[in-house]
C-alpha cells in the first residue's frame, strides 16, 4: 500500500509498522468472523469495508469465518444470508470457513491444556461460580474444584464430551488467575455442555467451545495476521494472547488482535437482541423489512452496495464508539442514486385535472429525459392526454403570493408538455375538488423552440396521463425510531420510540414505462424522491419502496423543533412584562402549543436540563416542559427532577413557584411531590411577601392532599 499517497487510519498504521519490523507482505491475511444468530447490519457492513477493503488495498487475502460455536442460536438461514450480503457489498472471501471446522482440534488443544495443568472442570452452580468470581472492585476466590487432579479432570471432560452429563452441571475452565483486576482472566469457561443440535455437525458434539476460547486459535489455524474488533473485545485481548501463548509455534504467524469503534448509526438500533426483538414481536416484518438496520433491508428499501461502501469510507475508522446521523447514510444513497436512478413520473396523491381546450380523444407521446446526471442514459416517451393525475398539494384554489404551484387565473408548466393556466374547480358534496380545469397554450411544447414555450412560469408540475396510468401500492417508509439514541436511555424502552408513522402504504399511479419494472429497479419519482420495486411485486401489482426523499425532512424538521425551542424561550421574558392574566394566559398558551409540537426525547431532555438555573425565565421555562411536552417526570433524570422542583419552588418569581406547585400537584408520580412536602407547608406557614393570591390558593390546595 503506498502510505504516502493518503493519510493512513489507525488500522493501517498498525499493519505498516508491522510491514517495517519486518513482517512479510505475503503474511497478510484478514477474516471477517460473523456469528450465524441474525442478519447483518450496517454496523458489520462497516467492518465488511474495512477488513476486505484492507484485503484488496494490500492484495491480500480475506476470509470469511463463522464463529459457530453455539448452536441454540445458530441457523443455515443466517449464513446464507451473511453470505449473499457479502457478495451483494461487492467482495469475494479467499477461504470460507467456519470454527466448527476446528472443534476437533479445539478439543485436544483443551486436552493439553488440562495436561498442563492449565484449565480444569468446575462442578459449581453458576450462582455459586458468579459470587466466587468476585467483582471488579473485590478479588475473586478460587472454584472449590479448581485443584482437581489432572487424572479427575481428563476423565470428567471425555465424559462431557460423550454426552455423559446433563447441561449445566460441568464446565471446563482456564486455570489463570482469581485476583486478576481483568475479570475476564478470572479462570474463564472454555467449554459447557450443549444437548444442541449443529447446523453443520449435527450431533457429533455435546460440549461446544466458548467465542473466547475458539476466536483466537481459530485465526490462529487460519495464518490470520490480524485480527480486528469492535471496541467491546479490548478487554478480551488479553486473554485472547493468554490462550495464543499455551498453544503456539513460534514457527507460525502468531494473530494480533486490535480493536476498533463500533458505527451506531441514529435513529435505529444495531445489536442483533434487539433486532430479533423487533422481528419476533412483530414490530417489523421480518429481518428483510425496509425499515430495518439490516443489510438485507437496506437492500429491499433502495440502497445500494456503493452507497453502503461509501458510507463506510466516509464515516472512517475511529477509535472510540461513536453515533453517525442517518443523515449521512442518506446523503451516501442520494448521491449515488442522483447519479444512476432514470427519472419518470409518479402522482400519490392524485387530483384529476382536465385540459378543457384539448382535444377529446387525442394523445401525444412526448420526449422525456430519463436522467440529467447521465448523458447516455437517452431519453424516453410518456403519453400525453385531456385528462391527467397531479399532486393534490400542487393546486390551492386561494393561494398565497410565494405558492409557485398551480392555482386559479396563474400559468405553470407541466413536465415535458405544455404551460397550463388554472380556470375553476368542481366539488363535491363535502366541498373537496375532485376536479381542476385548465386551460392549456398549445405553443407551449417543452423543447418546440417556439417563444411560447421559452416563456417563464412560477413552477413546473409532473403529472400522468389518466388513461395510460399504471396503478401501484407505494409504501412510505420512515425512521423506525422518533429518537436518534432509542437505546441509550436507562430508564427507558428502546420500543417506547418506536415511530408510529414509519410506514404508511398508499395507492399511487405511475407512468406505464414502469409496467415491466423489475426487483430492486430503482427511479427518482421526480419531486417526489427515490423509489425501489420491492419483492412483492408481481405482473399484475406494482410495488414500491420509499428509499429516501429529495431533501432530507428529518433534518428540517429537527430545525424546526430546535428553533420552535429557542424561540419559546425567548418568548417566555415577556410572561413577566405583562400586566394582565389574560395576556399571559396568552402567551403561555403559544409556548405549550410549540412544546406540545417537539417530538424529539433528546431535544426535551437537554432543554429542561439546560434551563435549571437561577433564571427565573429559565425555570418557568422548565416547568413549562414539564406541563406541555410529550414526556413525564419519571422521562428526565431524577436528580434533575429534583433540583429543578427545589430551585422552582424558592425562586424569586410567585409564577415560577406557583407553576412549579401545580405541576407537582398534578404529577403522575405521589412520591416525587410528598419530597417537598415540608418545603409545600413551610411557603404555606410563612408565604413569601410577594406571594399572589393564586400562589396562596394552590398551597391551601397542596396541604390538603
Amino acid at each position: 500500500m503506498a502510505s504516502e499517497e493518503k493519510s493512513l487510519n489507525f488500522i493501517e498504521q498498525i499493519i505498516e509498522e508491522d510491514l517495517k519490523s519486518g513482517l512479510s507482505q505475503s503474511k497478510l491475511h484478514f477474516r471477517f468472523p460473523p456469528e450465524p444468530n441474525g442478519y447483518l447490519h450496517i454496523g458489520h457492513a462497516s467492518s465488511i469495508a474495512l477488513n476486505f477493503g484492507l484485503g484488496i488495498d494490500y492484495q491480500s487475502p480475506v476470509n470469511l469465518r463463522f464463529d459457530d460455536t453455539n448452536p441454540e442460536k445458530e441457523e443455515q438461514e443466517f449464513v446464507d444470508a451473511i453470505k449473499k450480503d457479502v457478495e451483494w457489498l461487492g467482495y469475494t472471501w479467499a477461504e470460507e470457513r467456519y470454527a466448527s471446522d476446528y472443534f476437533q482440534q479445539l478439543y485436544d488443544w483443551a486436552v493439553l491444556l488440562i495436561k498442563k495443568d492449565k484449565a480444569y472442570v468446575d462442578s459449581q452452580s453458576s450462582e455459586d461460580m458468579a459470587i466466587q468470581k468476585g467483582t471488579p472492585s473485590t478479588i475473586g476466590t478460587d472454584s472449590p474444584y479448581r485443584n482437581r487432579s489432572v487424572e479427575e479432570n481428563l476423565g470428567l471432560f471425555e465424559r462431557m464430551k460423550n454426552g455423559e452429563f446433563e447441561a449445566g452441571t460441568h464446565i471446563l475452565r482456564a486455570k489463570i488467575d482469581m485476583k486478576s483486576t481483568n475479570m475476564l482472566m478470572r479462570d474463564p469457561i472454555m467449554y459447557r455442555i450443549l444437548h444442541k443440535d449443529h447446523h453443520r455437525t449435527g450431533d457429533a458434539w455435546k460440549i461446544y467451545p466458548m467465542y473466547d476460547w475458539a476466536h483466537g486459535q481459530s485465526d490462529y489455524l487460519e495464518g490470520i495476521s490480524h485480527s480486528f474488533c469492535t471496541l467491546e473485545f479490548l478487554p478480551h485481548r488479553e486473554l485472547y494472547d493468554w490462550f495464543l501463548d499455551q498453544i503456539i509455534d513460534e514457527n507460525q504467524i502468531r494473530p494480533k488482535q486490535r480493536e476498533f469503534a463500533r458505527r451506531n448509526l441514529s435513529h435505529t438500533v444495531v445489536s442483533k437482541r434487539k433486532l430479533q426483538q423487533l422481528v419476533k414481536e412483530k414490530h417489523v416484518n421480518g429481518w428483510d423489512d425496509p425499515r430495518m438496520s439490516t443489510i438485507s433491508g437496506l437492500r429491499r428499501r433502495g440502497y445500494t452496495a456503493a452507497s453502503l461502501r461509501n458510507f463506510a469510507n466516509t464515516t472512517g475508522i475511529a477509535k472510540r464508539d461513536n453515533l453517525i446521523n442517518v443523515s449521512v447514510l442518506e446523503f451516501c444513497i442520494r448521491e449515488d442514486l442522483n447519479k444512476i436512478a432514470p427519472r419518470v413520473m409518479a402522482v400519490l396523491d392524485p387530483v384529476k385535472l382536465v385540459i378543457t381546450n384539448y382535444p377529446e380523444g387525442k394523445e401525444e407521446w412526448l420526449e422525456a429525459e430519463n436522467n440529467q446526471e447521465d448523458e447516455n442514459a437517452g431519453f424516453r416517451k410518456v403519453p400525453f392526454s385531456r385528462e391527467l393525475y397531479i399532486e393534490r398539494e400542487d393546486f390551492l384554489e386561494e393561494a398565497p403570493a410565494k405558492f409557485f404551484r398551480l392555482t386559479l387565473g396563474k400559468e405553470v408548466r407541466l413536465k415535458n408538455a405544455y404551460i397550463i393556466k388554472g380556470e375553476s374547480v368542481i366539488k363535491d358534496s363535502e366541498g373537496n375538488i375532485t376536479e381542476i380545469h385548465v386551460t392549456y397554450d398549445t405553443d407551449s411544447l417543452s423543447g418546440s423552440g417556439t417563444e411560447a414555450s421559452q416563456r417563464k412560469v412560477s413552477g413546473t408540475l409532473h403529472w400522468v396521463s389518466i388513461s395510460h396510468a399504471v396503478e401501484a401500492e407505494v409504501r412510505m417508509y420512515d425512521r423506525l425510531f422518533t429518537d436518534e439514541a432509542p437505546d441509550s436511555y436507562k430508564d427507558k424502552n428502546f420500543l417506547d420510540f418506536v415511530n408510529p408513522k414509519s410506514l404508511e402504504i398508499i395507492t399511487g399511479f405511475v407512468e406505464p414505462s414502469l409496467s415491466t419494472a423489475q426487483n430492486e429497479d430503482k427511479f427518482q419519482f421526480q419531486r417526489l424522491g427515490y423509489f425501489t420495486v420491492d419483492k412483492d411485486s408481481t405482473a399484475s401489482k406494482l410495488v414500491f419502496n420509499k428509499t429516501v426523499g429529495l431533501k432530507d425532512a428529518w433534518e428540517e424538521k429537527g430545525k424546526k423543533e430546535e428553533n420552535s425551542i429557542n424561540n419559546s424561550l425567548k418568548d417566555i421574558n415577556k410572561y413577566f412584562k405583562v400586566e394582565t392574566k389574560p395576556e399571559r394566559i396568552a402567551i403561555e398558551s403559544a409556548i405549550g402549543e410549540s412544546i406540545k409540537n417537539v417530538s424529539s426525547f433528546s431535544l426535551l431532555q437537554n432543554s429542561l436540563k439546560k434551563n435549571i438555573n437561577n433564571n427565573k425565565g429559565s425555570l418557568l421555562f422548565a416547568q413549562f416542559i414539564l406541563k406541555y411536552s410529550i414526556l413525564k417526570s419519571k422521562d428526565f433524570e431524577e436528580d434533575d427532577i429534583k433540583k429543578l422542583y427545589t430551585m422552582s419552588l424558592r425562586s424569586e418569581s410567585t409564577y415560577v413557584r406557583s407553576k412549579a406547585l401545580l405541576n407537582l400537584r398534578d404529577i403522575e408520580d405521589s412520591s416525587l411531590r410528598n419530597q417537598f412536602q415540608d418545603e409545600i407547608l413551610k411557603s404555606f406557614s410563612n408565604p413569601p411577601k410577594n406571594a399572589s393570591e393564586r400562589e396562596i390558593e394552590i398551597l391551601k390546595e397542596m396541604v390538603k392532599i
